[in-house]
């Protein structure tokens, strides 16, 4: 398996043309996927060969503890910051690719799915979801607890998703639902009644559709769009206060930008954030201590 290996794609046919295609993220034997420089390569080249006649897209993962764990934080916390704004911009063209297709995509989400994972799904028009098998799995933007903020545009999208005053306080939090919380949010487009189901209730979700309207790039679903715009400024305006770290400051200061300046402002600000946050010492420190974390679970 390179870099350069796509995904396995299972491609439903309709006659002679591609039905609904599932596109299933791997990293060989790891239980879990993260959002390293070599998976964002691979789901680049996987992207690339997608019929352009399909009736939609599910993107699902194989791992079985996780859709996608989040970024990696090792080149978060080691790469230089032109290399890392190289990197943080590289996948946001990749994921933006996902904006671009002609027809209706969807998460298929079936375990955590946390930080650069919920902002890739939230990258898909919809999110459908399953319980979990044992124990509830996590979903949200944790990033502010490692003292940085979002880099993929998880500022502006998860507020477009459910309340959003209640988005951007756990997004500057750095607060996780569990899965029964994210449900009674309404974070979910659609909920299958067991993982077994999870495709099929995907699959329903798209045919059930209207003709997708595209800008190029662009989420379907982000505070910029005009069903989102005023409340979101509204509970931005009714939040703020009670937000004082620096990491909370930076996602407010990516909603404003999103808001008045537009998608790719917004992407920038995060960003520049995130590289600045993670060079602070209290980011450093908090990004030590994950690993440190880590490493006695391991």
């Amino acid at each position: 398996m390179t870099a350069m290996d796509p995904f396995r794609l299972e491609t439903e046919r309709t006659g002679q043309t591609p039905g609904i295609v599932t596109l299933w993220l791997d990293q060989g034997d790891r239980p879990v996927v993260v959002l390293d420089h070599d998976l964002v390569q691979r789901l680049e080249t996987t992207l690339k060969t997608l019929p352009q006649n399909a009736e939609g897209l599910i993107l699902a993962s194989a791992a079985p503890r996780a859709f996608v764990a989040g970024a990696d934080l090792s080149a978060i916390a080691q790469l230089d910051n032109d290399q890392l704004h190289k990197y943080l911009q590289y996948a946001s063209r990749v994921y933006a690719m996902h904006c671009d297709l002609p027809y209706p995509t969807a998460a298929a989400i079936h375990a955590a799915t946390l930080g650069g994972g919920l902002e890739l799904a939230m990258h898909c028009d919809g999110l459908i979801a399953c319980p979990p098998d044992s124990k509830p799995y996590p979903v949200g933007l944790p990033e502010a607890g490692l003292a940085i903020c979002p880099g993929w545009g998880g500022t502006n999208l998860l507020p477009a998703r459910m309340d959003p005053a209640r988005a951007i306080k756990m997004t500057a939090e750095g607060k996780p639902f569990m899965f029964d919380e994210a449900c009674e949010a309404g974070l979910f487009d659609e909920i299958a009644p067991t993982q077994g189901d999870l495709i099929e209730t995907a699959r329903a979700w798209i045919r059930a559709q209207p003709k997708i309207t595209r800008h190029s790039g662009t989420p379907s679903r982000w505070i910029g769009c005009k069903p989102f715009a005023a409340k979101v400024l509204e509970a931005l305006d009714a939040v703020r206060p009670e937000i004082t770290s620096p990491q909370g400051l930076a996602v407010c200061e990516a909603i404003d930008t999103g808001l008045a300046k537009g998608w790719a402002a917004a992407l920038q600000v995060e960003q520049e954030h995130l590289v600045r946050l993670r060079n602070q010492p209290a980011g450093k420190q908090a990004i030590q201590q994950f690993f440190e974390r880590s490493a006695k679970k391991a």
